[in-house]
């Protein structure tokens, strides 16, 4: 039975289990307002983001992008050979951008911010309580006024019969076993038709694998617009990826070389199989829970933490955040969640802070990008939220052309008759960067108009955004207004 009296006296303000974007942010910013924070950590700092997930994965992205625009060169008068693909170097690259961005993470700059950093594994022995199994074999506990889960999630790996005979790949395992190879997987299977499975599908393509992309609902992206998924197919499927959509995965068989295999897919017409080299899951993440004495205390129930708006658990002084939290799963939502993590943690019985979900900017990185923020046509048609919807083509855009870009959309959704945006999608050429324009007027309550009276320099693909407002203007240009002028005018000439 686990002891629940509150000690009289704690060791320290807070304590924070898990480095990565939530439990960094929220460490900092408590040592900033000069609490007594502990930070603990059993893996790598800075958690699957900088190990395993965004910064690898852009690393890798980028090698690819370099060796299409080489094969695409011959467009802009340069005529080169087919590209070498030296795969080593390009997991060298992977290993470097991590490594140089590790210092951002580490132990040294979070002690120097003032922040206690301790290398082991945390666990909640009662709910002012952590005992930390330390690296070196050696425990220690510790109580703290308040504790910050921030674990993080793991990939999901469905039980698929035959899985664990053919050496299955998530995100978490996929750079250690390609740093490995010597050359890119011949035959790529990646299951999820998701972000993570677009990027990696079409990454591998452009290095030279034969990818085949699963997914088992009717399109990619199943979550995005229907425009959205169409795009993003006709780009990878013109870069040779094979798509496979309404194909459910339902069991995998090794091959005697203990190397790749043979995965059965059923769809509404019956069962196909595909041979691969390489499988790849790409299916999806959950809460990693285990082995922290949550379920003990009654704080996860079915592998899920319950938090409230102030990101409390069934404990008002344990406090969630980043993905182990939910329910968006982004570095940059998990920092912006620490904040409020932190704040509550130190202050809130004194004030508490709701999380402000009202802008989730979202980007997907492949080629075109697509980034997103506020509600898209299938979130509004679900929660019956009135809408407009106004376009502009990136394909008319100047500084598109001029790159070989124009390719792509902003597409806004407003207020029927206002200015008001609603939500933002954008597919082109550097959109993830170009919906932070909206990003900002829609948290600072600016419309359309406003976006369309800021001069925009020329040529930049930023002008995509002043041209969709444009387009709004001019359909909801005032035509009694306008007939009036067009009559003053014929007066004026005489």
């Amino acid at each position: 039975m686990i002891a629940m009296s509150k000690p009289k006296k704690f060791d320290r303000n807070i304590i924070v289990i898990g480095a990565g974007a939530a439990g960094l942010v929220s460490a900092y910013i408590s040592a900033t307002v000069k609490a007594r924070v502990t930070l603990v950590e059993s893996g790598n700092m800075g958690g699957d983001c900088l190990n395993t997930g965004c910064v690898p994965s852009k690393a890798l992205i980028q090698c690819a992008r370099v060796a299409h625009s080489a094969r695409v060169a011959k467009r802009f008068g340069v005529v080169l050979p087919e590209p070498e693909i030296d795969f080593p170097a390009v997991m060298a690259h992977v290993r470097n951008s991590i490594q140089q961005i590790e210092p951002h993470d580490s132990v040294e700059r979070y002690n120097d911010l003032g922040v206690e950093v301790v290398r082991g594994r945390g666990r909640l022995v009662d709910p002012w309580t952590v005992n930390i199994s330390k690296e070196n074999g050696t425990e220690q506990t510790l109580t703290a006024r308040a504790i910050i889960l921030a674990t993080g999630a793991e990939p999901a790996v469905p039980r698929f019969p035959g899985l664990e005979e053919v050496n299955y790949l998530t995100s978490e395992t996929l750079w250690d076993k390609l740093a490995q190879l010597d050359k890119v997987p011949s035959r790529l299977l990646l299951l999820g038709g998701g972000a993570i499975g677009c990027e990696l599908a079409q990454a591998f393509t452009r290095l030279g694998s034969e990818v085949t992309l699963i997914e088992r609902a009717e399109r990619l992206l199943p979550l995005e617009d229907h425009e959205v998924s169409a795009a993003v197919t006709q780009a990878l499927e013109s870069e040779g990826v094979r798509l496979l959509t309404a194909h459910e995965a339902t069991a995998f068989a090794g091959n005697h070389s203990g190397q790749g295999g043979v995965v059965t897919l059923r769809n509404a017409q019956g069962e196909i199989q595909v041979t691969f080299d390489e499988v790849i899951l790409a299916l999806g993440r959950r809460p990693r829970t285990e082995g922290l004495g949550l379920e003990e205390l009654g704080i996860v129930q079915d592998g899920k933490c319950q938090v409230d708006d102030y990101l409390r658990t069934r404990y008002p002084h344990i406090l969630a955040a980043g993905d182990l939290a939910g329910p968006y799963q982004f570095t940059h939502i998990a920092a912006h969640q620490a904040w409020y993590a932190a704040v509550n943690g130190l202050f809130g019985d004194i004030k508490k802070f709701a999380v402000d979900y009202s802008l989730i900017p979202s980007a997907i990185f492949i080629d075109p990008q697509v980034a997103s923020v506020g509600l898209n046509e299938h979130q509004a048609i679900a929660q019956g939220v009135a809408y407009e919807v106004t376009r502009y083509g990136i394909d008319d855009l100047d500084r598109a052309i001029v790159d070989g870009a124009a390719t792509g959309f902003v597409k806004v959704l407003t207020a029927p008759g206002r200015d008001k945006i609603l939500g933002v999608c954008i597919v082109g050429e550097n959109a993830a960067e170009l919906i932070a324009e909206f990003v900002f007027a829609m948290k600072q309550g600016f419309g359309l108009n406003k976006i369309l009276s800021t001069i925009h320099i020329y040529p930049t693909m930023a002008e995509a955004n002043k041209y969709v407002a444009g387009n709004w203007k001019r359909a909801h240009a005032p035509k009694s207004l306008l007939r009036w002028l067009e009559k003053f005018h014929r007066w004026r000439r005489g």
